[in-house]
């Protein structure tokens, strides 16, 4: 799969709603990942209201969150060709690490790879960096929803 399109804007329609990653989505997130190497990378700035309990710091279920929707973007990758339309992938587990509080008002850096493919099941590691540092690891298991 190429890089020049981000994951995200390829899904169909009917699976492009999601409030995370969804393009068809007004209120959503938007988040775009791209093939880069043997990773999938995506860039976000939460805007200030996604700070959590601790001030100046991203609320950890918008970590969850970005680790959910990057992750799929990553088992979509790991399954597709270039001209395939993608298949859509649900959580089947989220396990998140949170290592030290992520900073609001820089960018964040998510780095997601498939580490393990099967038929429906694809199991996907991420790390989210922000200020030079990894603040938050995760492992995703992704399932393929049968044939739409």
């Amino acid at each position: 799969m190429t890089n020049s399109t981000a994951i995200q804007d390829r899904y169909p329609d009917r699976h492009a709603n999601c409030y995370g990653c969804g393009p068809k989505n007004p209120h959503g997130l938007h988040l775009k990942s791209f093939v880069e190497g043997d990773e999938v990378v995506c860039r976000y700035t939460p805007p200030p209201e996604y700070t959590g309990g601790v001030p100046d710091a991203v609320y950890g279920g918008m970590i969850a969150c970005l680790f959910d929707c990057h992750s799929a973007a990553a088992a979509c990758a790991a399954v597709l060709s270039d001209d395939e339309i993608p298949p859509r992938f649900v959580t089947a587990s989220l396990k998140v690490d949170y290592l030290k509080p992520t900073p609001m008002g820089v960018e964040l850096k998510l780095f997601a790879k498939a580490v393990l493919v099967k038929e429906r099941k694809v199991i996907v590691e991420s790390r989210l960096v922000a200020a030079g540092e990894i603040r938050a690891t995760a492992q995703v298991v992704m399932v393929r929803l049968a044939a739409q």
